[in-house]
């Protein structure tokens, strides 16, 4: 466990040298090209103490399946910071969107 948290502290710091302006965080659903779902509520993610002191920025891209109801069933990160995608995600697990005939997959991008 305590190595496994020091692999990702060197692997935040190393990010942290790429992404090193502090932006705040803008959630919005990226428009897939058939727009095939509406998005009712986008949960804000909650921005952990690791990525805000090393000032981490940058944009995670979160894939969700969607079901009949408009939950959200499952996601899978597809793109980002590891550290930021740790807190893109829960956020993604809890937005709704608006309910559809048959379960469609879509993908939300978190700006940070």
């Amino acid at each position: 466990m305590r190595a496994k948290a020091k692999f990702l502290g060197a692997f935040a710091l190393f990010f942290a040298t790429a992404f090193s302006t502090a932006a705040p965080v803008r959630a919005q659903a990226g428009p897939p090209l058939d727009a095939k779902r509406q998005v009712k509520h986008l949960v804000t993610p909650n921005v952990s103490d690791l990525a805000k002191r090393l000032n981490l920025s940058g944009t995670v891209r979160i894939e969700v399946l969607i079901g009949t109801d408009g939950t959200v069933k499952r996601t899978r990160v597809i793109g980002g910071n590891p550290v930021l995608a740790m807190d893109a995600e829960p956020a993604a697990q809890k937005s709704t969107f608006m309910p559809g005939p048959s379960e469609t997959t879509e993908v939300i991008e978190f700006k940070f």
